[in-house]
């Protein structure tokens, strides 16, 4: 079963960074708040905000926001895998 998961999740990984880099292509980027980056990564705030302070994940400031841009999450999906 773990290898049946295994490819599962590296086949959701690879179809969410072409995902990202089209949409990259298409306009500007995309800043996502905390519980959209959470779910694009598939992981809880908890973990996120852990990437976010361990420098392993990008966030940009806009007021008290914190915001991740979608080239931060495909390049954290990339580092993933």
């Amino acid at each position: 079963m773990n290898d049946r998961l295994d490819r599962a999740l590296l086949e959701l990984a690879a179809a969410l960074r072409e995902e990202l880099a089209s949409a990259a292509q298409a306009g500007p980027e995309r800043l996502l708040d905390i519980p959209a980056a959470a779910q694009a990564l598939g992981v809880g705030r908890t973990t996120l905000y852990g990437e976010l302070d361990s420098g392993r994940l990008r966030s940009v400031r806009v007021g008290r926001r914190r915001l991740v841009p979608s080239s931060a999450i495909a390049e954290r999906a990339k580092a993933a895998t």
